[in-house]
């Protein structure tokens, strides 16, 4: 084998480095993850100012400037170093709490290193770091790395992840949706399709099926839109007349949606809400008629919009936000109607974007524009359990998300004109009701979309603003499974030269009439109106001598009257008597006629 390989290398050196099959550089995972790595800074927004540390001595503010002053401890004249090193120099944030310590080369040559006295307290905020790792650590919040899935122009609005968490949806302000794949993206994370729903019509809201076969498109027009899960459109469902008051009696909405989502464990029912005041069910596979109309409960006669609608776990139960403020529930049961079950009157002050029911069944969460999410208990109705304010929101389709264990809920936050913060991530605890942790997206856009996959372990979140959106993905290599992990780690293809195509010569292009030019469209005009046919030019009219009326070509449109004139039958003397004399001649027959006529 020895031999071998000595006779191999010794015939590799006789032909170029760049000859022969190449072998490819692998990027270890350690280096593509650090890549994505996100900075301390935005992983945390809540960081403790220098005024929250404790106060520092002024005998320890003199001995650390000694420190930082003494470039070398003991010098000597010849310029050597006396003494042993000293200690690592504490930089101007660390804290030093208690005495000063004694300076370097002092008791070094005592028999016993006993401690007299208490034992010093650690240097710096320790502690408060270890109880935030601690935190983080009980969560396990992935926020370590982030990509970010670009491709939009304005605010992506809308967000859906199929169960498998293989599939990522997002459509946005700017009419479009796009299809992005994990298992078949690479690390330039570019989407495999782009669709526009209805021309002009933002984008509103987005929902799988249960099998993540179809999902469902809810736009700023009336009809909402099926698809299959390559993109491919599946129907629409009708339109509503406009000019009937009674929505009920109405085909389908007749203005635009507002929200929609897909049964949960239903495959053939979704459910949309509409600014025209109504909810109304549809069976998938009949586009043409819908399931059950509702109209919410008004305080006087009206139509206010429903802003936003949601499905409990099981989908027996159907929650809908108003433009009133209220928040009305109904129970899907044998017979029910548009009465509500449940009815929470002026539960915001103004109009509701996002509602989420817990995995029980029994809790409710609901985002508004007045800028707070509060939680509200099923059994107890009658005030929330908590209100969380500050929470500024400036997009009508900002939502609520859970976590996998349901520990945590999170939603996103706005920009606002004078603010200096960008847009947060929130995240609270869902026992204790506590703010755990704020996280920055991005310094200056607003975070609409928020969820977070419990397969993938994956947090995802929508920025963006009036002139740029996209998806930003946050994982942690540790905990995360599949989804970014796959597509961050595989490389672009690099282009061979099986791919280079040489662009054809024609060295003779009009040769043949496929080469040539077509002829300008004034000139193929001007040759078509000289094409009686091709042109459809009417016939002329029948111009000419004629006899009794009738005009014709041959002296006579009639044959026998050409006959008579060719026998001397008929003669047309007209043209060669004088006028006079024929006038003349017609008043002497008339007399001659008179006479005749008198004489007995």
């Amino acid at each position: 084998m020895e031999d071998e390989a000595e006779i191999y290398d010794g015939i590799r050196a006789q032909f170029p480095l760049t000859f022969g099959k190449q072998q490819k550089s692998q990027t270890s995972l350690e280096t593509i993850h650090n890549a994505t790595r996100r900075s301390i800074a935005s992983k945390n927004s809540d960081n403790k100012t220098d005024e929250a540390l404790p106060s520092v001595s002024s005998s320890s503010k003199a001995w650390l400037d000694s420190l930082r002053n003494s470039k070398s401890p003991n010098p000597s004249p010849n310029g050597s170093v006396i003494g042993p090193s000293p200690g690592p120099v504490p930089d101007e944030d660390d804290v030093v709490v208690g005495p000063p310590p004694p300076p370097p080369g002092l008791g070094e040559d005592d028999d016993d290193d006993a401690m007299i006295g208490p034992p010093r307290p650690p240097v710096g905020p320790s502690s408060d770091s270890d109880e935030e790792e601690g935190e983080e650590n009980r969560y396990r919040i992935p926020l370590s790395n982030e990509i970010i899935l670009k491709g939009h122009t304005k605010i992506v609005s809308a967000l859906a992840i199929d169960h498998s968490g293989s599939r990522v949806l997002s459509g946005s302000y700017d009419y479009t949706v796009r299809m992005f794949d994990f298992q078949g993206m690479n690390s330039r994370l570019q989407s495999f399709r782009q669709l526009e729903p209805f021309e002009g019509h933002q984008v509103r809201n987005l929902s799988w099926s249960p099998t993540s076969d179809r999902f469902l498109c809810v736009t700023g027009s009336a009809q909402a839109k099926i698809y299959d899960r390559d993109g491919l459109t599946l129907g629409e469902f009708v339109k509503g007349d406009m000019y009937i008051r009674d929505l009920k009696n109405t085909k389908g909405h007749i203005t635009g949606l507002t929200c929609g989502e897909w049964h949960p464990k239903t495959k053939e029912t979704i459910l949309t809400s509409s600014e025209d005041g109504s909810l109304r069910t549809w069976d998938v596979n009949d586009f043409k008629s819908q399931k059950q109309v509702i109209k919410p409960k008004l305080a006087r006669p009206g139509r206010i919009p429903v802003t936003t609608c949601a499905w409990n776990p099981e989908g027996t139960c159907i929650a809908g936000g108003i433009g009133d403020g209220s928040i009305q529930i109904w129970t899907l049961k044998p017979g029910w109607g548009s009465r509500p079950d449940m009815y929470i009157e002026k539960s915001h002050s103004d109009d509701i974007t996002g509602l989420k029911f817990s995995s029980d069944g029994k809790t409710l969460l609901s985002r508004s524009f007045d800028g707070s999410l509060k939680v509200w208990d099923l059994r107890q109705i009658k005030a929330p359990l908590k209100v969380f304010d500050d929470l500024p929101n400036n997009y009508a389709q900002t939502n609520i998300a859970f976590s996998p264990d349901e520990q945590l809920f999170l939603t996103g936050t706005s920009v606002e004109k004078e603010s200096t913060t960008g847009g947060l991530l929130c995240f609270y605890d869902s026992s204790k009701l506590e703010l755990v942790q704020r996280v920055g997206i991005s310094p200056s856009c607003s975070v609409v979309q928020c969820a977070w996959h419990p397969r993938l372990n994956q947090i995802f979140a929508t920025p963006g603003d009036k002139s740029q959106g996209g998806t930003h993905v946050l994982y942690d290599p540790t905990v995360s499974e599949r989804g970014a992990l796959v597509c961050v780690a595989r490389a672009p293809r690099k282009k061979s030269v099986d791919d280079f195509e040489a662009p054809l010569v024609i060295h003779n292009p009009h040769a043949l009439p496929l080469f040539r030019d077509q002829p300008s469209r004034k000139r193929q005009r001007e040759k078509i109106l000289k094409d009686p046919i091709k042109s459809h030019k009417p016939e002329l009219p029948i111009t000419g001598p004629g006899h009794g009326g009738r005009v014709g070509t041959t002296k006579g449109s009639l044959l026998t009257q050409y006959l008579l004139k060719q026998g001397g039958m008929i003669k047309e003397t007209w043209m060669e008597e004088d006028p006079r004399e024929a006038i003349l001649n017609q008043i002497l027959r008339m007399k001659r006629n008179d006479l005749i006529w008198m004489d007995p």
